[in-house]
């Protein structure tokens, strides 16, 4: 099966899709991670969930001009609709998807 292109993970038909962009020696990433994995059960079925390592997707980093990590963006219908650096409580990312679903 081929790679699909960053453009295609984003323009997922009915879904709306997250972003995170982190790195593995960054703190706060892997402190976000059980909260991304909570929120992506939560909506499962109802949003994609992309994890982009800027170490390994510099393009990608650059393009949605990613200065620091934890990052995330949500695309909609291949727009991007919000994103938010830092980590941040389930709540809250909660709150941002269910506008979107």
């Amino acid at each position: 099966m081929a790679k699909k292109s960053f453009q295609e993970l984003i323009n997922s038909p009915g879904m709306p899709v997250l972003v995170d962009f982190y790195a593995d020696w960054c703190g706060p990433c892997k402190a976000m991670t059980p909260v991304v994995q909570q929120v992506a059960g939560q909506f499962n079925g109802k949003l994609k969930v992309v994890k982009v390592n800027i170490d390994s997707n510099q393009a990608a980093a650059s393009q949605f001009k990613v200065q620091g990590v934890p990052t995330f963006i949500l695309f909609h219908k291949g727009q991007q609709v919000w994103r938010q650096s830092g980590a941040m409580p389930a709540q809250q990312l909660t709150q941002v998807i269910q506008q979107y679903v």
